[in-house]
């Protein structure tokens, strides 16, 4: 049971675990089994030991006592193990274990106390759907008429899924582990180890030990279905697989090389593709809800999780900002179970390694290739993956252009390159030409289309044709539910841009309030169209010599949409930007997107133009001041928290949460999202970090990085509104250093915009 997780939700969702089942018997008069024994991570080695003071300081964000001990402090805690090789450890003493048998049996008895019916050993065949909405359970004892259905399935969740024609892409994976009999010196409150530089773990049982770990090459199971007689059963242990684990276990602790083994458990366990849990609603079935894809942590979830669903249930919102989890992050392309299982396979074999910033996964790439992907390769694409798009991260053919002013220090520097200054200072400087194809792209149509998108979204979109309008859609309580643009392309026409990642969750708010009356047509139209920017200060002159139209400011100001003929091919031209430089979004049909290339290519280059990658679009977003959906902005923040009370225009007529933001104006706001200048430009937060006042910590970093335009390393986070004053010195620890960071005036780049909006 170990609380302390990679992610907000995830932490939170754990700690609620633990404060429910210290009260479980309490509650139910049925003891769960919790134990509070602790828990101890091992670093057995210099750079994990780096990884535990990260998790320091991460723990303390949530107020977990999490601290960082000595190899000698954790023996004195587990006498057993040897401290050859470890460098330290990290203690926290509020994390526990509980056995399973006994919590389910307590969880069961206070439900039957409140009026719940537990059935068991009844076959389900089907799922009842009228009209888009759950309307029974199909049983060997007949259908059990309801309107909510949770598929909390574990292994068979992805066949239960395929009941309603929803894919839950969950592999089962056969996870081992021992289990001793009594070895001398093990007592009841050893706490709960995990060595993972050996990829192993302990704790008690019974007087023994219970070992296990995550195998390099594990093994996935039950693919082509699982057998329906599958209970209470076990797979056949497999001792020649469990070797290598069962060798650096007994380098950790010895004695376990000694004792006799009782058994050897082989079980299957629902892995998802990236190690995070299902949650959610089935965006084409109301009423189907998904709780999955546990990856070996559903107890240490359970608690936490059953509360998320009930209050998402009741609510029909997530109750907090649960993205990481949600089933919308995975598209069409996991109902290839090939490709569900190559990367489960890999996030298994990983699970214990340090994952480092930029990190991309290896399996299951090359799925979606944008039309000009063999003119990237060309250049020397370094390709990143999102939503299953290759995409590049940065060009090699960039490395000697750049200029080499700036270079990361420790985890930073991982999966960098000196590239990605190149093309950032030619965005600011000259020009560059990004491949944005992996945007994802919805069109809303039909005589009511103004009146949905007006009902949803924060700013007023009721403007002329041609018009481009950056706004959120938000939840009842105010929280940013989307971040995207909407340009008006017809009467009743409309294009919605949102981020790559996003297209299926913004599709999903936004059929949620579709009319049924066919009034409001939705579609995802991302792979009908590519998307080439051209920004930078010569992006005028690149593009005017690749044109016939007018694209002068007077022509084509800021923030409107027009058709242009450029080589030959026609294009829906946005001039808008996420990297704060003169420029346009440039959309042509899939067909004719690399004769648009080409034709931007052979104009631009000689004039000095590179192409880009995503990479710098990071540095260059964040020195503008631009937020990114799921870190600046969540549905836990409202506009005006996140500083984009610019968008809101309250006397545009009623809309989802304007209440809630009248609410919030009145009272006044508690925490904004401020921007951060470190005063160490070398040391760079990674996301996450405290944000410390006084030694008190006040917030955490949503996301951090360099900005080689104005020299700086930034990091953006929300603090207490006392603490958000121009000029407030304030602190940022990084891997356990506290470096001192200043609230600054943002954007720090072009902060009037002339840049953006200028040009003749």
């Amino acid at each position: 049971m170990g609380q302390l997780r990679s992610t907000i939700a995830l932490t939170r969702i754990n700690m609620a675990s633990v404060e429910l089942y210290r009260r479980l018997r309490d509650y139910t008069g049925r003891d769960p089994g919790w134990r509070e024994v602790g828990s101890l991570r091992l670093a057995s080695s210099k750079e994990r030991l780096l990884e535990l003071k990260r998790q320091v300081g991460w723990a303390r964000t949530f107020g977990l006592p999490l601290s960082l001990i000595s190899p000698e402090e954790a023996r004195d805690l587990f006498p057993l193990m040897s401290i050859a090789g470890v460098e330290g450890a990290a203690y926290l003493p509020t994390d526990g274990r509980i056995d399973p048998a006994s919590l389910a049996g307590a969880l069961a008895d206070g439900a039957r106390k409140r009026g719940v019916a537990v059935r068991t050993g009844v076959n389900v065949r089907g799922v009842k759907v009228e009209g888009r909405r759950v309307a029974g359970v199909e049983t060997d004892d007949g259908t059990v008429p309801c309107e909510v259905v949770v598929n909390a399935a574990g292994i068979w969740a992805h066949e239960v899924g395929r009941m309603v024609g929803l894919t839950v892409p969950v592999i089962p994976m056969a996870h081992q582990y021992l289990v001793t009999r009594p070895i001398d010196g093990v007592t009841r409150d050893f706490p709960t180890m995990r060595d993972p530089d050996r990829l192993v773990y302990f704790r008690e049982e019974v007087g023994g030990l219970l070992m296990g770990g995550y195998e390099r090459s594990p093994l996935p199971w039950g693919l082509d279905g699982i057998p329906r007689d599958f209970t209470h059963k076990l797979l056949a242990p497999h001792w020649e697989r469990f070797d290598d684990l069962m060798a650096q276990a007994i380098s950790r602790v010895p004695p376990i090389g000694r004792a006799e083994v009782i058994t050897l458990i082989n079980g299957p366990e629902a892995f998802t593709p990236d190690g995070e849990f299902i949650l959610g609603e089935a965006p084409e079935v109301r009423g189907f809800f998904v709780a999955a894809g546990f990856c070996a942590h559903g107890i240490a979830g359970a608690g936490g999780v059953g509360r998320v669903m009930a209050e998402w249930i009741l609510d029909r919102r997530a109750p907090m900002d649960l993205w990481r989890m949600d089933l919308r992050r995975f598209g069409a392309h996991y109902a290839d179970r090939g490709h569900a299982r190559a990367q489960a396979v890999e996030t298994y074999s990983r699970y214990y390694d340090i994952h480092y910033p930029g990190e991309e996964r290896r399996a299951g790439r090359g799925l979606k290739l944008s039309p000009v992907h063999p003119r990237l390769e060309a250049l020397g694409s370094a390709f990143g993956e999102k939503a299953g798009w290759e995409r590049p991260n940065w060009f090699e053919t960039n490395v000697a252009r750049s200029p080499r002013t700036w270079a990361p220090r420790g985890w930073a520097a991982h999966h960098w390159s000196t590239a990605i200054e190149a093309e950032h200072r030619a965005t600011r400087e000259s020009a560059a030409l990004f491949d944005e194809t992996s945007f994802s792209k919805l069109e809303v149509s039909g005589r009511d289309a103004l009146a949905l998108l007006q009902r949803l979204a924060d700013n007023d979109l009721d403007k002329p044709v041609g018009a481009v309008t950056y706004t959120q859609l938000l939840n009842d309580r105010g929280g940013i539910e989307c971040d995207l643009t909407v340009t008006r392309v017809g009467p009743e026409r409309f294009i919605l841009v949102t981020g790559s990642a996003f297209g299926l969750h913004d599709l999903a708010w936004v059929r949620s309030h579709v009319p049924d009356d066919g009034s409001v047509a939705l579609e995802d139209v991302t792979g009908r169209y590519a998307c080439l920017g051209l920004f930078g200060p010569r992006a005028r002159e690149i593009l005017a010599h690749a044109t016939r139209d007018d694209v002068s400011a007077a022509a084509f100001p800021y923030m409107g949409a027009r058709r242009l003929t450029i080589a030959g091919v026609s294009v829906l031209a946005l001039r808008v930007t996420y990297v704060g430089e003169l420029g346009w979004e440039l959309y042509a049909t899939t067909a004719d997107a690399l004769s648009l290339w080409d034709g931007l290519w052979s104009v631009g280059a000689p004039a000095g133009m590179l192409a880009a990658g995503y990479r710098a679009i990071d540095s260059l977003r964040l020195e503008k001041g631009y937020r990114y959906w799921s870190a600046e902005v969540t549905p836990e923040h409202t506009p005006w928290e996140a500083g984009l009370g610019f968008c809101v225009k309250l006397d545009k007529g009623d809309f989802i949460g304007r209440e809630a933001l009248v609410r919030q104006k009145q009272m006044g706001i508690g925490t904004k999202l401020v921007c951060l200048t470190l005063a160490d430009p070398s040391l760079v937060a990674l996301g996450g970090e405290p944000i410390l006042a006084d030694g008190r910590t006040i917030g955490r970093v949503t996301s951090g990085g360099y900005g080689y335009t104005v020299g700086a390393s930034i990091a953006y986070g929300y603090v207490p509104a006392s603490r958000a004053a121009l000029g407030t010195r304030l602190a940022v620890e990084v891997f356990g250093e506290a470096v001192v960071a200043t609230v600054s005036r943002e954007p720090l780049y072009d902060p009037r915009g002339q840049k953006l909006k200028g040009g003749r």
